[in-house]
Parts: C-alpha cells; sequence; structure tokens
C-alpha cells in the first residue's frame, strides 16, 4: 500500500499541529509549512518521523509554485490542509485598507495560490482532498474582525466553487469550521474575559469548549475515504454553537 502524502499549512501549533499529529499518527506522510525555523523543526520532533518541516512564508505568493513542485518531485499530494491564518482586533472605523489588505492576503491569497497549485498535481493523479478551515466569524457577525470575517467567508464561498470545479478530477474540497476551541491563546483570552467566556458558553448547547483533536478528528474524516462522496460542504465543530440562542 503506499503511504499518502499531506501537507498541513501552520501546522506547528494549536488546531494545525493536532491535525498533522493526526494524519502522521495514521501512517500519513505529512509535510508541515510553517514560518518559524525553530518552532516548525520542535514540532515536527514531536509528532514523530512521518513529519516533515517545511520552513516558508506563505505570504510569498511568488515562490509558493517553487516549493510545491519541490515537494511533490518525491511523491504526489493526496491531502491538503488550508489551516495557516491570521486574525485582527480593531474597530471597524480604525481598520486601514493596508490592515484589510494583509489579513485577506494572508488568510486568502495564499490559501489560493497553494490551492491552485497543489491541484495541478492532484489533476495528474486524479485524486486529492483539500480542507480548508474557515471560522465561526463567517457563520455571523462578531464585532471588531471585519477583516477576519470577510477572509472566512470568502474560504467557504471559495470551497464550494472549488468543489464543483474539481469533480470531475477526483478531486474533494471540503471546509471545517471551528467554534471555541481550547488552545493556549483562546484559554488566555476568555480566562482573561470572564464576561465573554460565559457569553461563549452560554449560547454553546454542549457547553463546553472543543479540544483541538475534535477538529483533527473532522479533518482526518474528510482526508480520507471515509467521506469519499462528500465535497463542497462547510462542517461547524462547535458544540452548537452556530445554532445556539
Amino acid at each position: 500500500m503506499n503511504t499518502k502524502t499531506a501537507i498541513v499549512t501552520g501546522g506547528n501549533s494549536g488546531l494545525g499541529f493536532a491535525t498533522a499529529k493526526k494524519l502522521c499518527d495514521n501512517g500519513i506522510k505529512t509535510f508541515i509549512i510553517g514560518r518559524t525555523k525553530e518552532k516548525t523543526e520542535e514540532a515536527c520532533k514531536e509528532i514523530g518521523p512521518n513529519a516533515i518541516p517545511v520552513i516558508f512564508d506563505l505570504n510569498n505568493l511568488a515562490d509558493i509554485p517553487a516549493m510545491i513542485s519541490e515537494l511533490t518531485k518525491e511523491s504526489p499530494i493526496d491531502i491538503l490542509v488550508n489551516n495557516a491564518g491570521i486574525n485582527m482586533k480593531k474597530e471597524f472605523t480604525d481598520v486601514t485598507d493596508e490592515d484589510f489588505l494583509s489579513i485577506i492576503h494572508t488568510n486568502l491569497l495564499s490559501v489560493f495560490a497553494i490551492s491552485r497549485e497543489v491541484v495541478k498535481n492532484m489533476k495528474e493523479n486524479k485524486n486529492g482532498s483539500i480542507i480548508n478551515i474557515s471560522s465561526m466569524a463567517s457563520q455571523y457577525g462578531i464585532p471588531k474582525v471585519i477583516a477576519y470575517s470577510s477572509s472566512k467567508g470568502a474560504i467557504e464561498a471559495m470551497t464550494r466553487a472549488m468543489a464543483v470545479e474539481l469533480a470531475t478530477f477526483g478531486i474533494r474540497v471540503n471546509c471545517i469550521a471551528p467554534g471555541f476551541i481550547k488552545t493556549k491563546m483562546s484559554s488566555a483570552a476568555l480566562d482573561n474575559d470572564p464576561e465573554r467566556k460565559n457569553k461563549v458558553l452560554g449560547r454553546t448547547p454542549m457547553g463546553f469548549l472543543g479540544d483541538p483533536d475534535d477538529i483533527a478528528d473532522a479533518a482526518y474524516f474528510f482526508a480520507t475515504a471515509e467521506s469519499k462522496y462528500v465535497t463542497g460542504t462547510v462542517l461547524p465543530v462547535d458544540g452548537g454553537n452556530s445554532i445556539g440562542f
């Protein structure tokens, strides 16, 4: 049986790390793309021998084709998880054009560019699964994250457009919209703001935060043949938060 090969962007921490670990633990060779050399190499060491560090800044759109070309020399890419992304919290009227563009550049343009290059490879092999990571911010309005919300709404639209266009090539494209997941960053933010934490939990029917593993499990489902008849979907993994009242 041929070993599958995956790419996880931003796989050196948080949800990306959990997803990369899940893939590697199940025998999938995984390239972990990260900007920071030390952090990315450390993450790969922690995950194990199936994790291969790739030090690359995805904002550098012009060099993405060469980077993917290099990675696909050894083996075709079967799975792409577009997890890397940044956020910015600012009042609507304080967001500059540059601010807005920088979020769109990282969260949308780089996802498009890396997907385009990986799809060229997947089309040759008539097979592949692309998993985009969206957010609750695309499901409903959240104040002070206008650029982030816009980028994630676009990711969901792009998922559907890609899914329809690529289905004839045996390539499936799905999206995960994480709710409030317990990471170092989110825990610190919520623990310092009890009112917000209560609001989050109050409108999450299941009444607790998710784990990074919950996202990893959903990504693994989309990555494997278990979801072979599923494409173009957006799956909220959020304890019911997006439909909570």
